[in-house]
């Protein structure tokens, strides 16, 4: 359910809401624990859906509801493009970028040739 449909709704409408699909989160734990659930993304949609009922029952009981903006305030406004704009977009795109320093290498930690410790040994004697 949508939070815009919810908000519609009084605050025992949303109580009894939320106890219907406890009641459904249960029956999709069982089904799950006995292996006959198959849609499982049902489980997290339920969970959500409770969460976002109580919260708008308690922003609801609070007075804290939100205030809803038209459609056309929450589209984007466009930019107005000026040649000056349009150049100095290039220019940002046509700098290298910061490379960063490369490391030391790092020494091997594996085994050593067993033939090349048998000559250093003899170097030593």
């Amino acid at each position: 359910m949508k939070a815009s449909d919810a908000r519609a709704m009084t605050v025992d409408q949303l109580d009894d809401e939320v106890l219907k699909l406890k009641k459904e989160q249960f029956n999709l734990r069982f089904q799950r624990a006995t292996g006959q659930l198959e849609n499982t993304s049902r489980v997290r949609v339920v969970r959500r859906d409770i969460a976002r009922m109580k919260t708008i029952a308690r922003q609801k009981r609070l007075g804290d509801e939100p205030t809803l903006k038209p459609a056309e305030a929450k589209a984007k406004p466009e930019r107005a493009k000026t040649e000056g704009a349009k150049t100095e977009g290039k220019a940002e795109r046509a700098k290298p970028k910061a490379t960063a320093k490369r490391r030391a290498p790092v020494k091997s930690r594996s085994k050593p040739n067993p033939k090349s410790r048998a000559k250093s040994k003899k170097s030593k004697k």
